[in-house]
């Protein structure tokens, strides 16, 4: 049974740092893309950020590119978030998710077969 568990969410003040870990099991990890994405209220899930299988390659959404940092440990089964110069507008439920197709689908929410339950992220302004 696959399972992803993210954790490291909560309450930060704008212009801090939080850093969001997502442990996975039952699955062969390396192969993976690992993805982040949010959904903040009222508003649909968006894509954060995505790792290729060795960590060599990565992509970003616009509104976060600079700030977040996406990065994996295959030794641990763990990806990672590390989101620097939080602002409010970052506000949202943080998922990791699996995705065991091509690079090409790396943005693409519905090519991801596994997901995670989310962790809060609250930025105060």
């Amino acid at each position: 049974q696959v399972q992803l568990v993210e954790s490291g969410g909560g309450l930060v003040q704008a212009g801090g740092s939080l850093r969001l870990s997502c442990a996975a099991s039952g699955l062969i990890f390396s192969s993976y893309i690992m993805g982040w994405f949010r959904q903040a209220p009222g508003k649909e899930r968006e894509f954060v950020a995505a790792i290729s299988w060795s960590g060599g390659n990565t992509l970003y959404a616009d509104s976060v590119k600079g700030r977040f940092t996406i990065s994996r440990a295959n030794a641990k089964n763990t990806v990672y978030l590390q989101m620097n110069s939080l602002s409010p507008e970052d506000t949202a439920v943080y998922y990791c998710a699996a995705n065991h197709g091509g690079w090409n689908s790396r943005a693409n929410l519905n090519d991801y077969e596994y997901w995670g339950q989310g962790t809060q992220v609250t930025v105060s302004s």
